[in-house]
This record gives structure tokens, C-alpha cells and sequence, in this order.
């Protein structure tokens, strides 16, 4: 078995096949660029003033995001932003940790990262609500929403380039995560609502495609009409098995895992539904 494989490494190395990247850099517009690792997506804005990362993700993806800033930019590092609290999208931080790199992520995301000991760099700069960060001519607002996935989760709209990122709670081109498992349906609907008001051309998601603001509606109406759809599947009294095998959302087939995912995404809404919501305690209403 090693001499097949030794024999494999030889064959790929005398053909000159290259082996791909984990990693890759995609221009979004002007000079903001997308950063793409395996399912996981982050941006990055390179001024004269110093560069402005988001989610480092993981060590070996920072290290080597950190590498292509230094190699293609030959600028510092100024700030790094987290989306919010989950580890996929903010470990990794050490490697940008230097005494000219300020830290930044919502109040609530620091408090859960300090209280969890969540092994990164805590943050020295947070907000309440929204604050900019300006670096020349370009800005970059950064907006809490309320409750959607994760703890003190934001949007982060860059001005000049008309680009959105949104980790998490919002995306196009895609079903949301399978039983959307940290997710306050509510409050996602409702964030994702706040973002549909602001200005942007592009789109950017912390997973799947880059998209436009008709792409992201879409991906909102999709939302509105499952937890309408479970909704009324519990005020009939139906079992979540019953929801599962009736309720189709055909007009949303397109988004990718949509077959396989539905039926999870009805779960998931489903068991908040009854426990969040407390509709599973409601006299008027026979669930199961």
C-alpha cells in the first residue's frame, strides 16, 4: 500500500499536476476581496492606511491569509473584526495579534468569549449598537440586529465598495443549516429584514455564494414562508412528521440542499416554535 501511493505522489510529481489549494482570494470590488476557505468565507479590505480583516476562521487559514496580505499588499494588518462568537469563524486570531492591530467585535460576542474561555484573542474594542471604521476614503459600519445566530452577531456594511457581509444568518444560493440549530428564527427574520434596508450592491455570506440584495430578499421570503408554513402546520395540530411529508416550498428548489435540507429546516423551526415560542404550552393548540 505505501509503494502504491509513494508510486501515486511520483506519477502526480512527473506529470506536473498541481495539487489545488485549500485556500483561495477573489476580488469582490475595488479593494475589497473575499476570503475562501473549504464552506467558510470571510472579506478583507486593503487601504493605504492597513488592511481590515474579518473572521480569521482557523490557524492554518490565518496563517496563510497572512502570508497573501504581506506578499501581495506589503501592509499591516489594522484591525481584525469578528462576525461573532462562533469558534469556525474566529479562531485563528493569534496569528494578526501585534501591537499595531486593534481587535473588534460586538459587546456581547466579547462577553461570551471571555465567559466560554474561548481559546482567541479577546477583543479590546466592542460596541453596542453600530460604529464605523474609516481608513481614507473608505468606511466600514458595523451593526448589531438583535438576536439571530450566535452571540452578538453583526452585519458589516463596507460603503465605497457597496458590499455586505453577514456570517451565518443570512445567505444566498443555499438552504440555511440543516436544523438551524443556534438560530432564533425570529429574530433571523427580523435582522434580516434591517439589512434589506441598507444600501449595497454585493453581497457576501459567510458561507456560500456571493449574491446581490434581490438574491438575499429571496433568501428572506424563504425564511418567512417556512416559519409561516410550521406555524400554521402547528395551529392544525399536525405532527412534525405530518409537516415534514406536507409542506413543500417549491418556489425556493433552486437554493442548493433544498431536498435534502427542508425537512431539517422544518424541525429545526419547528422544535423553537414549540419550546422557544412556548407554543407547545399553549391550551388552545394540540401538540404532540
Amino acid at each position: 500500500m505505501y509503494r502504491y501511493f509513494l508510486g501515486m505522489l511520483i506519477l502526480v510529481w512527473q506529470a506536473g499536476w498541481a495539487i489545488a489549494e485549500p485556500f483561495k482570494i477573489e476580488q469582490i470590488s475595488g479593494s475589497l476581496y473575499r476570503f475562501v476557505d473549504d464552506r467558510h468565507r470571510s472579506v478583507f479590505l486593503v487601504t493605504p492606511q492597513g488592511v481590515v480583516v474579518t473572521d480569521p476562521m482557523n490557524q492554518k487559514a490565518a496563517t496563510w491569509l497572512k502570508k497573501e496580505i504581506q506578499t501581495r499588499f506589503h501592509l499591516p494588518v489594522k484591525y481584525v473584526i469578528y462576525s461573532h462568537n462562533h469558534a469556525d469563524h474566529i479562531y485563528g486570531a493569534e496569528v494578526f495579534k501585534e501591537a499595531h492591530t486593534v481587535f473588534i467585535a460586538h459587546h456581547l460576542a466579547r462577553q461570551d468569549i471571555v465567559s466560554t474561555k474561548t481559546k482567541t484573542v479577546v477583543p479590546e474594542v466592542t460596541f453596542q449598537d453600530q460604529m464605523s471604521l474609516f481608513l481614507g476614503e473608505h468606511e466600514v459600519q458595523l451593526r448589531y440586529h438583535g438576536p439571530n445566530d450566535g452571540r452578538g452577531s453583526i452585519s458589516m456594511l463596507f460603503v465605497k465598495e457597496e458590499t455586505l457581509f453577514v456570517v451565518d444568518w443570512a445567505l444566498v444560493g443555499r438552504m440555511p443549516w440543516k436544523k438551524l440549530w443556534s438560530y432564533d428564527i425570529v429574530g433571523t427574520i427580523n435582522s434580516t429584514h434591517e439589512v434589506l434596508q441598507l444600501d449595497f450592491k454585493h453581497f457576501v455570506g459567510g458561507h456560500a455564494d456571493i449574491g446581490t440584495k434581490p438574491k438575499l430578499r429571496r433568501y428572506f421570503n424563504y425564511l418567512q414562508a417556512l416559519h409561516h408554513a410550521v406555524v400554521l402546520g402547528i395551529q392544525k395540530g399536525q405532527t412534525l412528521e405530518a409537516m415534514q411529508k406536507e409542506i413543500r416550498l417549491d418556489e425556493f428548489k433552486d437554493f442548493r440542499q433544498y431536498e435534502a435540507w427542508l425537512p431539517l429546516n422544518i424541525e429545526g423551526v419547528y422544535e423553537r416554535l414549540i419550546e422557544e415560542s412556548g407554543m407547545g404550552w399553549r391550551p388552545d393548540l394540540k401538540t404532540n
